[in-house]
């Protein structure tokens, strides 16, 4: 199999990880999350470590840390993909 035979689109991701379509939606507008690819047609596509990332998102902010701080942890490169500190 391809690589892009592996991507998934932006609702099968956001079922996978276990989010409505609009919270993934909502993610990749603050920054927390780009797509894997983008097609020629605009399609947002996914792959697994984008689905871990997403899982990530929701374990931190479901155990109380705000979104913003989330997206400040991923830039200042404080966590990694499977929330452990470095």
């Amino acid at each position: 199999m391809n690589k892009r035979s592996k991507l998934i689109s932006i609702g099968t991701a956001a079922k996978k990880a276990g989010i409505s379509r609009q919270s993934l939606q909502y993610y990749l507008m603050i920054g927390l999350l780009e797509p894997t690819e983008v097609a020629p047609t605009g399609r947002r596509l996914f792959d697994e470590k984008s689905i871990e990332r997403i899982r990530l998102i929701k374990k931190l902010n479901d155990s109380g840390y705000p979104l913003r701080a989330i997206r400040e942890l991923f830039l200042e490169g404080r966590t990694n993909l499977k929330g452990n500190k470095k």
